[in-house]
């Protein structure tokens, strides 16, 4: 369910969606997640929906990339843009805009490998850096380190417990018997797409099935255990991130009969699948 906190204008809803239908599904499962999304006013939806979508095609372009997946110390970037630090991270080098390096890594992905936690965050950067300011993004995230998740505070990324999963949310398959020869694969993160496909950096773009049964081939000798997805979300901070949108007004929220209002409190608006 959806509790908007400021009425909604009818005519929002008697308008036709201008919404994708990739869109529209973001949509559709936050009305029938087991929890309560709470927004002070339709932008605020608006632009989860948004950023949630660009998280996806970032997930997707990286995955079509020719980046690569190795481990810290193997790591490589564009000495251009970064420079890799002792621990295999990439720090943004003086006097390039953060905006330019992120989206380098998608041009010239050539030159790109990290692992797998790195490639999450570097998907949420680019998917922001796509739906908000540029000025405003090259301001908030001005000294940029990629590297495992140490993020700048402003991304506002946060693990919870629960299995209301959504597209665009990073999710974390565990593997309890990996092999200690190779502890990168102790696990992975991965990207939700929806529609039971999820982007791995290392395994590419798979079902939950194909991704434990990726892992499971990477277990010490004579494991018993198999892998498997921990009941964890991570997500960026939507709400905060909304006030530096870009303009939203000519999005339209999808109305048919499956969608409707289960009521009004107050101000409040309570949209229900």
């Amino acid at each position: 369910m959806i509790q908007i906190q400021q009425t909604i204008v009818n005519n929002d809803f008697l308008a036709h969606s201008s919404l994708s239908k990739k869109q529209e599904k973001i949509f559709e499962a936050l009305l029938k997640s087991p929890k309560t999304y709470v927004y002070k006013n339709k932008h605020q939806l608006l632009f989860e929906i948004i950023l949630r979508d660009r998280i996806i095609d970032a997930a997707i372009l990286l995955a079509k990339s020719k980046a690569r997946f190795t481990i810290f110390r193997f790591s490589r970037c564009n000495e251009q843009f970064w420079t890799k630090n002792d621990l295999g991270g990439f720090q943004l080098k003086q006097g390039i805009l953060p905006s330019d390096a992120i989206n380098d890594i998608f041009i010239n992905s050539q030159l790109y490998a990290f692992e797998c936690a790195t490639a999450i965050v570097i998907v949420f950067y680019k998917a922001v850096l796509d739906v908000i300011d540029k000025q405003k993004f090259n301001t908030l995230f001005s000294n940029l380190l990629l590297y495992d998740w140490h993020v700048d505070e402003d991304l506002g990324i946060k693990t919870k417990k629960g299995e209301d999963y959504l597209p665009g949310d990073c999710l974390y398959f565990k593997n309890p018997d990996f092999d200690p020869q190779t502890p990168q694969w102790q696990g992975e993160n991965t990207i939700y797409l929806g529609n039971g496909l999820h982007y791995g950096h290392g395994i590419g773009i798979k079902t939950k099935e194909e991704i434990i049964d990726a892992l499971n081939r990477k277990r010490k000798r004579n494991a018993t255990k198999s892998a498997y997805l921990l009941p964890q979300t991570t997500r960026v901070n939507f709400i905060y991130l909304s006030q530096f949108a870009n303009s939203l007004e000519n999005y339209r929220l999808p109305i048919n009969h499956q969608y409707f209002i289960t009521g009004a409190l107050g101000s409040a608006t309570f949209l229900h699948w």
